[in-house]
């Protein structure tokens, strides 16, 4: 039996550039099965998702309860590491931040996201020793806890264009150097997927990065090449499942047709794969 030890030593092995790890994320133990039954190496959650099922906006809205009892439930629908995305800590403090990190990995995941947009919103990020201080607590807490946990500190200048877009990229690289000696595993930056950037990025940062890629990036080959460890679909798998849902609901109310529904997953397999018994 695979030990969560074991689970996370495995989960830190697979951030490698020679062969990335690919995370189609999900957002419920169905699509969490359907991800591994593709093959999926690891299992990683997407904060937006998870809240959007939830009945909830995603940006630190989401109640803690809810998204460490959502992680357990993925956790127990598959047999792969799981890393999940806990926003910006679900907490005000570090001593919060380390609080939640603790159920998290209680839980039985082996990894985190935890990111440094400010949770009023805007294009605001965290001061870099405030965040440094919240990864430390999100890394004293795994040890507390015995787990060699992967914490991937987000590196959110891109994604929200904050500061001057001629010094980014030294701000990038200077909040993510910080964040590894608060002791992140490694590094995620959203927002960026221009192959000299995420070259430059690469180049700069002495741990794994991970780029959010979809429709127009460059190719989990062409990533590799670039020296990324770690290509994540974020959001944007649970965006299209809800672009199915409301085309076959606009169908069905304007033609009294189906169409949209063609490609559905075959009823049977879909249970088969949870499990079902009869």
């Amino acid at each position: 039996m695979t030990t969560q030890h074991d689970s996370a030593e495995l989960f830190h092995a697979l951030h490698d550039p020679a062969a990335p790890l690919a995370l189609a994320n999900a957002w419920d133990a169905a699509s969490a099965r359907l991800i591994q039954d593709a093959g999926a190496r690891a299992i990683a959650t997407t904060s937006a998702g998870v809240a959007w099922g939830l009945g909830a906006a995603d940006g630190n809205r989401l109640d803690r309860d809810g998204a460490v009892a959502l992680i357990a439930r993925v956790v127990g629908a598959v047999s792969v590491p799981v890393t999940a995305d806990i926003e910006s800590g679900f907490g005000a403090t570090p001593d919060e931040v380390a609080e939640t990190v603790a159920r998290v990995v209680a839980a039985g995941a082996v990894g985190i996201n935890i990111e440094d947009g400010h949770p009023d919103g805007g294009s605001v990020l965290r001061p870099s020793a405030e965040q440094c201080a919240r990864v430390a607590a999100a890394r004293a807490a795994a040890e507390a806890a015995g787990v060699r946990l992967y914490v991937n500190a987000r590196v959110d200048t891109y994604l929200l264009g904050a500061g001057p877009e001629e010094t980014r990229l030294q701000e990038t690289l200077d909040r993510a150097r910080a964040c590894l000696d608060a002791g992140a595993s490694g590094i995620f930056v959203p927002g960026v997927t221009d192959p000299g950037t995420v070259a430059a990025l690469t180049a700069g940062i002495p741990a794994p990065v991970n780029i959010l890629a979809g429709p127009g990036a460059p190719t989990v080959a062409e990533l590799a090449k670039l020296g990324v460890a770690r290509v994540s679909l974020g959001s944007s798998v649970a965006q299209a499942a809800y672009a199915t849902a409301r085309r076959a609901a606009a169908e069905l109310t304007a033609t009294g047709t189906y169409t949209s529904l063609a490609d559905a997953v075959d009823y049977g397999e879909l249970n088969a794969l949870m499990g079902a018994r009869g």
